[in-house]
């Protein structure tokens, strides 16, 4: 699978089911990966690229870039493990579940969906939820 995974912390994680969910929100929005990066860093490196292309001087827990057009994905997914860490505390959830979760979110990005507004925040978490759902059966 034409998926790199970067993983610049300490922190263990498992890639096999990282590329799993990955291809899975994919192939279900009837796209392919072509070529995609997913870096997963702490608060320092995700807050640096969220100030210098967002304009945002704060650590979040993903950032997506999508660099063309079609079914053929090809695009960056930054991933903060230490914001994934606190918003699990913070949501009462276990890490590996709340990773899933920003996996999923930031896949659908690349699919092209948007969080902008409330209803594009709901409808993109019923989406995850779906997509989550179907993950924890199969």
């Amino acid at each position: 699978m034409p998926l790199h995974i970067h993983n610049t912390t300490r922190r263990p994680i498992s890639e096999g089911r990282i590329e799993q969910a990955v291809l899975d929100v994919l192939e279900g929005e009837g796209l392919v990966p072509e070529s995609v990066i997913a870096v997963f860093c702490g608060n320092r490196m995700i807050r640096r690229i969220n100030r210098e292309f967002l304009q945002h001087d704060y650590p979040t827990d993903t950032i997506t870039f999508r660099y063309n057009h079609g079914p053929a994905i090809e695009g960056e997914v930054y991933i903060s493990l230490d914001v994934v860490e606190e918003n699990a505390g913070r949501f009462n959830t276990s890490f590996d579940d709340e990773l899933m979760r920003v996996i999923v979110h930031s896949a659908l990005h690349l699919a092209g969906w948007h969080d902008r507004t409330p209803e594009e925040r709901d409808a993109m978490r019923l989406r995850e939820d779906a997509y989550l759902n179907r993950m924890r059966t199969s």
